[in-house]
């Protein structure tokens, strides 16, 4: 248990390190793009069905159009991205590549070629996917918990997958929100349950490796897993 929240501590505090340099790269990138009239989110966000405007996908998180709208995004960017990290930085990051790409080409392919696209709200979206689902799938109730609370705190978000409001890039949130849940689905936890307390462990030969029914190791490991599985 001692380990198990030592690494939980060491992956938080990974965590919010990731998220505050990512935020400061964003609000810097924000600072030199309002300074030029936002030539960098005109030139460096994406235009749909423009073989040479795929890169931008990749910067297109990094670009805003306003200060309004860089403190929409940020706030939620934050929270959100540091629950999905909190668990593991590996994760995190390929999670982070899936719903930077799902975004991304759902905006390249579908998205009005008059338009360009910026912000970080498709990763928003993403996080909120990944975090709502992960839990469950993970059968973590920690996670699972939070989870549902943020589900439910957050679910007035959903209303931005839905072409209602001029100006919002509703593509670029639908195809984050999927590259969320499609990253809590790929990258979920596979390893087997944990042995329920008092089962037996080995291979029940007379060879002395393993652990009998009954042993003080036995239940003890069996609890440890359980209060890891658990989240605690």
């Amino acid at each position: 248990m001692a380990s198990t929240f030592a690494r939980l501590m060491t992956d938080s505090r990974r965590a919010l390190l990731t998220m505050v340099g990512a935020l400061a790269v964003i609000w810097a990138v924000q600072l030199v793009n309002w300074m030029d009239d936002y030539r960098l989110s005109y030139e460096y966000g994406v235009s749909s069905r423009r073989l040479d405007e795929l890169p931008e996908m990749f910067t297109m998180p990094f670009l805003h159009f306003s200060w309004e709208h860089i403190e929409a995004n940020s706030w939620p960017l934050f929270a959100f991205g540091f629950l999905a990290a909190y668990r593991g930085m590996k994760k995190f990051l390929w999670s982070t590549l899936l719903i930077t790409v799902a975004s991304g080409l759902t905006v390249w392919l579908c998205e009005s070629p008059t338009t360009v696209t910026a912000g970080a709200s498709g990763l928003v979206y993403g996080y909120f996917g990944y975090v709502v689902l992960r839990g469950v799938l993970d059968r973590n109730v920690l996670d699972a918990v939070i989870g549902i609370v943020i589900g439910a705190g957050y679910s007035y978000l959903l209303i931005g997958v839905l072409p209602v409001e001029q100006g919002v890039s509703w593509l670029g949130h639908l195809g984050g929100l999927v590259g969320g849940l499609a990253a809590a689905w790929l990258f979920r936890n596979r390893g087997p349950r944990p042995a329920a307390p008092g089962s037996a462990s080995g291979t029940g030969t007379g060879s002395g490796t393993g652990s009998a029914p009954g042993t003080a190791a036995g239940p003890r490991s069996a609890l440890l897993k359980e209060l890891d599985d658990l989240g605690l």
